[in-house]
């Protein structure tokens, strides 16, 4: 039973991500930064819930959440009638992977091949795909989907089969703009495109905005289906200067933006692939905003959006958009009906462009998938499902980290993303994370090294880790073995 919520229960902002924060949460936010600065020491026993009541003018309700949540991230553990202590770290650094500073020099794009090679055992059932791009099937309503499906195909008349619009079915773009307005972003009538998944909107929109020869900024690391875009329309990429844990740095990516042209920005600014890293509103707004001084469109990859691990969802660039240079671009496949292959792009000015772009690839999106999620949707099921998808992958995340805590070489920085389901790991610089890539798929364990996220194949000693897979039992033996690998590397 969920427990009750005391009277003292007020509300904060958190910083990060601009939600309101539980008091709860607030508590155990204040007491992990004494332990992440050391002012609450491994082995310490916290103050008596009795104590802390006294001290911060709580309940003991909210501070039993508050030690639980602590406890649920690693940072504390319960000794049986003795409370609470801060739990010793063993081997892992607990700051985060640090910061890379890339050169800022405009790269021809060549990843499409070791992409291939590196990645494509991850489909093989046999492999533990710490490497994949997708969380767990099992995680997902493909039942309901199912029922939604049959449903809106017995109702479907035969002439709307041949009848697809280019801009996608109606009744699927009516939903979509009633969960962006619920989001804070109203959107135009006809700006929505619903495309082939979320990888065909985003490179309708960068068609969009580009011609051969240009130059687009990316994230360093960046995703490599990014680069592979790049790559397939002969663009040049640069790479900018990107915390681990608050995204693109807009100081230096001012700087670039004064030092030589650019045709547009393609960043995920909520839970990047593959830090994981979550900006700030207020950075978003800023980088918003310089974008449009300098006129260049921004391709927002948003994804991961609704996989947030806090109480709300982050605002997206978008939100922030008043002249229409965003290209917000998401899908169903992380988060409700992988393989549907069905997303969209919000394209601002640019939606009649990239509309007439998907007229001359690929025409339309299919009306069955379409069909089956407007009938889900019209359920009411959708959010209730998105609290328990995100709960199990908070819930492994943190188990996964205490894993690769305990296993891992000593000098492993890991990222710890406040959503989605990737984690980024930085080895001591002597690993090579490409060897170890080849070592692990022989054991049946799949990894991206960090070679794939980087024009100029930087990050050699770091991989990016899939571990949207709770209840696999394979996982665990494949952390520790990967953890054991690294260190004979």
């Amino acid at each position: 039973m969920a427990p009750s919520r005391s009277a003292d229960d007020v509300q904060q902002v958190d910083p990060m991500t601009g939600a309101r924060l539980n008091r709860y949460q607030q508590l155990a936010e204040d007491i992990a930064d004494g332990i992440r600065a050391g002012l609450l020491r491994p082995g310490e026993r916290l103050p008596s819930v009795r104590q802390t009541c006294e001290q911060r003018g709580v309940s003991p309700s909210t501070v039993f959440q508050a030690y639980g949540q602590l406890e649920s991230l690693g940072l504390v553990e319960a000794r049986a009638r003795s409370g609470f202590f801060v739990r010793a770290t063993r081997k892992l650094t607990r700051s985060a992977p640090q910061a890379a500073r890339p050169s800022g020099e405009a790269t021809p794009v060549a990843i499409s091949e070791l992409v291939y090679e590196l990645l494509g055992s991850t489909r093989d059932a046999d492999v533990v795909p710490l490497g994949s791009a997708f969380p767990a099937s099992h995680l997902f309503p493909f039942d309901a989907l199912a029922r939604s499906g049959a449903r809106a195909m017995r109702r479907l008349p035969a002439n709307r089969i041949t009848g697809a619009l280019t801009a996608g079915d109606e009744g699927l773009r009516q939903a979509l703009r009633r969960r962006y307005a619920l989001h804070g972003v109203p959107l135009a009538a006809d700006e929505l495109v619903i495309t082939n998944g979320a990888m065909e909107a985003l490179n309708l929109c960068l068609q969009a905005v580009t011609q051969p020869g240009d130059v687009v900024v990316v994230e360093s690391p960046t995703f490599y289906a990014a680069l592979q875009a790049l790559e397939r329309l002969h663009l040049k990429a640069v790479e900018v200067a990107t915390d681990p844990r608050e995204g693109v740095d807009i100081d230096a990516l001012a700087a670039l933006l004064e030092r030589q042209p650019v045709a547009a920005c393609w960043f995920m600014p909520s839970f990047q692939n593959p830090l994981g890293a979550l900006m700030p509103p207020a950075r978003k707004q800023a980088l918003v905003e310089l974008l449009a001084r300098h006129r260049v469109p921004l391709i927002e990859d948003d994804v991961y959006g609704e996989l947030h691990a806090g109480a709300r969802r982050p605002p997206p660039a978008k939100a922030f958009d008043r002249e229409g240079g965003v290209l917000h671009c998401s899908s169903f496949s992380k988060c409700l009906a992988p393989g549907y292959r069905v997303g969209w792009a919000a394209a601002g000015r640019f939606a009649p462009a990239v509309e007439r772009l998907k007229m001359s690839s690929s025409l339309a999106t299919a009306i069955p998938p379409q069909l089956a999620l407007v009938d889900y949707l019209a359920q009411g099921g959708y959010d209730r499902h998105l609290r328990r998808l995100r709960e199990a992958l908070a819930t492994q995340q943190q188990h996964a980290l205490r894993l690769v805590e305990r296993h891992f070489p000593t000098g492993t920085r890991v990222t710890r993303p406040l959503g989605g389901y990737f984690v980024w790991v930085e080895l001591p610089a002597s690993v090579d994370a490409l060897a170890l890539h080849h070592r692990a798929r022989e054991e049946h364990i799949s990894t991206a090294p960090g070679v794939l996220f980087s024009a100029d194949r930087r990050f050699t000693h770091h991989l990016r880790l899939n571990l949207g897979h709770p209840g696999d039992v394979r996982f665990d033996a494949a952390l520790r073995r990967l953890g054991e690998l690294a260190h004979g590397a």
